[in-house]
């Protein structure tokens, strides 16, 4: 095993976060709280916009819950760090992109840490599937995400039955994006990670928490929130000079230059 079950690399303002576990990249407690501590402090770093995570190797994701961790004493309901399992399913206020560049297997709560981002890309051989209903446990994350982000019956097909979908599949029901070869997946995921990170970071926020709040608000709820500044990052928004800058930049047909205040 490696010195660190994470690798992270700073690319400009993009952070390229890669789990490395072999054989298989599972999480187990120790590494979920390392990744919650590695995503806090992304989120709270002005300098730093867009995050990109995958696996380390050309098999694997991520499989989910690490179970011989789990059978050698982890518990199921352990402390999984701030972010909770994987570091991102609740980080809180998590207002910044995240893409996820699936590599390979992507399994249970490797299924749910890339539903945890906001992006989808996959490799050509990258496979999907909750299997937990085989080993008597529930993929809870994905209970909850899942039947809200693609058809109800699909969505309880994967849960119910364990049924492993690939990657063509995957984006027919829409949870994956985009598909690319293997070996050019991570050069069309920073292509992206970039093109993000060149974007104005307090609009992402103000949608990121919008679409994020609006899932337990009624349409007019949420409406009212946003027209009359009740959402943190719509306020800080609308009194920024990203605000101004990017009318003058429009007016004066120009790009803008964000400066995320």
């Amino acid at each position: 095993m490696t010195a660190s079950p994470v690798r992270t690399e700073r690319r400009g303002r993009v952070l390229e976060v890669t789990l490395d576990r072999p054989k298989a990249n599972a999480i187990d407690l120790k590494t979920s709280i390392v990744l919650g501590d590695i995503f806090k402090e992304f989120r709270d770093d002005p300098e730093m916009r867009v995050a990109l995570i995958t696996g380390a190797g050309e098999k694997f994701f991520c499989p989910g819950w690490d179970l011989k961790a789990a059978a050698d004493g982890d518990a199921v309901d352990g402390d999984y760090g701030v972010g909770g399992f994987g570091g991102l399913q609740e980080m809180r206020a998590m207002n910044k992109p995240v893409i996820a560049a699936v590599n390979g297997i992507c399994f249970g709560g490797g299924f749910e840490w890339a539903l945890s981002a906001d992006i989808i890309l996959a490799a050509d051989h990258a496979t999907f599937a909750l299997p937990e209903i085989r080993s008597g446990t529930v993929a809870d994350a994905a209970s909850v995400k899942l039947p809200k982000r693609i058809p109800y019956h699909i969505a309880m097909e994967m849960l119910l039955t364990g049924r492993r979908l690939d990657a063509e599949e995957g984006a027919r029901w829409g949870f994956v994006n985009q598909i690319h070869a293997a070996d050019k997946l991570m050069e069309e995921a920073r292509k992206l990670a970039d093109h993000l990170a060149s974007g104005p970071p307090l609009v992402y926020a103000a949608i990121k928490e919008i679409v994020r709040e609006a899932e337990a608000l009624t349409f007019q709820d949420a409406m009212n929130r946003i027209t009359k500044r009740q959402f943190e990052s719509v306020d800080v928004l609308y009194d920024s000079e990203d605000q101004m800058e990017g009318a003058r930049a429009f007016s004066e047909k120009r790009d803008p230059v964000w400066k995320g205040k």
